[in-house]
């Protein structure tokens, strides 16, 4: 296994990536930069051009710009897919004037209700980017891992969605089980956006808190639940129920780059998150799943890789982050129901 932290093959792999847009297909999100990030931080450099080769085909032209986002217009473009040019340029502007963390610090609060949007996918790429970056201090910073920072933002900010009324239903003392209390739409059909408008009870976990140690705590509880009930509920919806894990996940890895007054409304989001795509890909009856035998997260993620969906891979990382063995297990669930990438 090869180091990777400080390899160029991600910055490199960031470089070829930033000429393609955020989406493909009119909605479909564009996993390989979230994709390239993960290899690179669990080691394995020296896949990722191999892997972003096969992907390469689904990848489409960057979008064009309609018309400059600004300081003062801004409001008016937010929520609007057809000014992804547009948010990627002004992140790209405001991150060559401050630091990261202090423009993160200003927009996180303004994204946040809207993480809802792009099926997650925004705020789960803008976590890989801020992993990038952490892992990068230290050694004079990289230029694609900052812009890989602004089309992340960029791509959430064009994705905007904020969700609301939702009546709050009595929850568990535990995420697992406010997770399994959750309950399904009326009408689980239709895309992510359809099935979003749908949610409209959801228990109310989590909600008295207001300490931001605590807040930690509880989304570090809440990645582990969504990660070890995809083992046993993943064939619901092999590929959407990955995200009840991996977007808190990558609020969770977010929280040390950002002023603690954020940490607890950013706990809030991340369980409406993973709850909402819970009720939306619900499935009645879970399966009992066993591991094939003890593995170690190294061989956990060469069987990811080997399969090579960008789902799988993605939550083979949030259950490396996790570390236990029901969290492997589910990566193994993943791979099993999902298509490999061919």
């Amino acid at each position: 296994m090869d180091t990777a932290k400080g390899s160029g093959a991600l910055d490199e792999a960031l470089e070829r990536l930033h000429t393609s847009g955020p989406e493909r297909l009119g909605r479909l999100t564009n996993h390989a930069p979230m994709v390239v990030e993960a290899l690179a931080a669990h080691g394995r450099s020296r896949s990722v051009h191999r892997w972003l080769d096969l992907y390469e085909p689904k990848l489409e032209e960057f979008p064009t710009s309609v018309e400059p986002v600004t300081d003062t217009n801004w409001p008016t473009a937010l929520g609007d897919p057809r000014r992804a040019a547009d948010w990627i340029a002004y992140f790209s502007r405001a991150l060559a004037e401050q630091p990261w963390r202090d423009l993160l610090a200003v927009w996180w609060p303004r994204l946040l209700p809207g993480m809802y949007g792009g099926s997650t996918h925004p705020v789960i790429r803008v976590g890989h980017a801020v992993r990038a970056l952490v892992d990068s201090e230290g050694s004079g910073g990289s230029g694609p891992r900052l812009t890989e920072l602004a089309h992340g933002l960029g791509y959430w900010a064009a994705r905007h969605r904020p969700v609301s009324g939702i009546a709050l239903l009595p929850g568990a003392s535990g995420a697992g089980d406010s997770l399994d209390a959750v309950p399904p739409i009326s009408e689980p059909r239709g895309g992510f956006p359809d099935r979003l408008a749908r949610v409209d009870r959801l228990p109310a976990w989590a909600a008295g808190v207001t300490d931001p140690d605590e807040a930690e705590r509880r989304l570090t509880e809440l990645v582990r639940a969504a990660t070890h009930r995809y083992a046993t509920h993943g064939h619901g919806e092999a590929t959407m129920l990955v995200h009840a894990a991996t977007a808190p996940n990558a609020v969770l890895r977010t929280l040390p780059a950002l002023p603690r007054s954020l940490w607890v409304p950013s706990l809030h989001a991340a369980w409406t998150a993973s709850a909402a795509v819970t009720s939306m890909y619900a499935t009645a009856d879970p399966v009992p799943y066993v591991s094939p035998g003890r593995v170690t997260a190294e061989e956990v993620v060469e069987r990811a890789l080997a399969h090579g969906d960008e789902h799988v891979i993605k939550l083979t990382d949030t259950a490396v982050d996790v570390g236990d063995e029901q969290a492997l297990a589910a990566a193994l669930r993943a791979v099993e129901l999902s298509e490999p990438l061919r």
